[in-house]
């Protein structure tokens, strides 16, 4: 049986470029059409994507391992694919948590951090699992993000890609736990390390 991972991987990456190319200021129709046709993000291909993935995420279906590498490597060509990775991080992050209860997530902003944290880390263990197909320890003062399997690996040069992993799992510590706290890529599979880890203070 292939590896499949959650159809929200591959629609943040859809998401976050279309985000990217879509222009700020306010611009006259034909040129609105000209930059339909020269962005990414702007595409007909990329929409119905994201109609498809969006579909599939309702569903709660999963999707090819090997799609969601196709998609990251297509924008690991891009001159700004770390921005890429990181909006796309940011996103999955910002949709895993929304799959939280509502009451979860005041327990988590209202209870003292000796009870409301052990609840976060539950919560992250199950959203890294699900949505990075990661693994979630504590280990003392610091917390641990790993994956043995990373969609973004080879995608850009330089460990780009890894980003993709490092945004998300700042954000779902943001959002959880309220924290500030910056990642450290610690280990990474493209060194040979044997797996992409990242730290942070818990």
């Amino acid at each position: 049986m292939s590896a499949t991972v959650d159809a929200l991987l591959p629609l943040s990456f859809l998401e976050a470029v279309r985000n990217v190319d879509t222009p700020v200021e306010d611009f006259e129709a034909e040129l609105v059409g000209e930059l339909r046709n020269k962005r990414l993000g702007l595409s007909d291909t990329v929409y119905m994507q994201i109609k498809r993935f969006t579909d599939a995420v309702k569903r709660g279906q999963r999707t090819s391992f090997d799609e969601a590498v196709g998609l990251a490597r297509l924008l690991g060509r891009r001159p700004d694919a770390e921005a890429v990775f990181r909006a796309a991080g940011r996103h999955l992050a910002a949709e895993a948590y929304r799959t939280l209860t509502g009451l979860t997530r005041r327990l988590m902003l209202i209870l003292p951090g000796l009870m409301a944290r052990p609840i976060a880390l539950r919560r992250l263990r199950k959203l890294s699992v699900r949505y990075l197909d990661g693994r979630i320890s504590r280990v003392g003062a610091n917390v641990y993000l790993e994956t043995r399997q990373s969609v973004t690996l080879e995608a850009a040069s330089r460990s780009v890609g890894c980003t993709y992993y490092e945004a998300a799992f700042k954000e779902l510590l943001r959002l959880t736990i309220n924290s500030g706290a910056s990642v450290e890529h610690v280990r990474c599979a493209g060194r040979g390390e044997g797996a992409c880890q990242w730290r942070a203070e818990w």
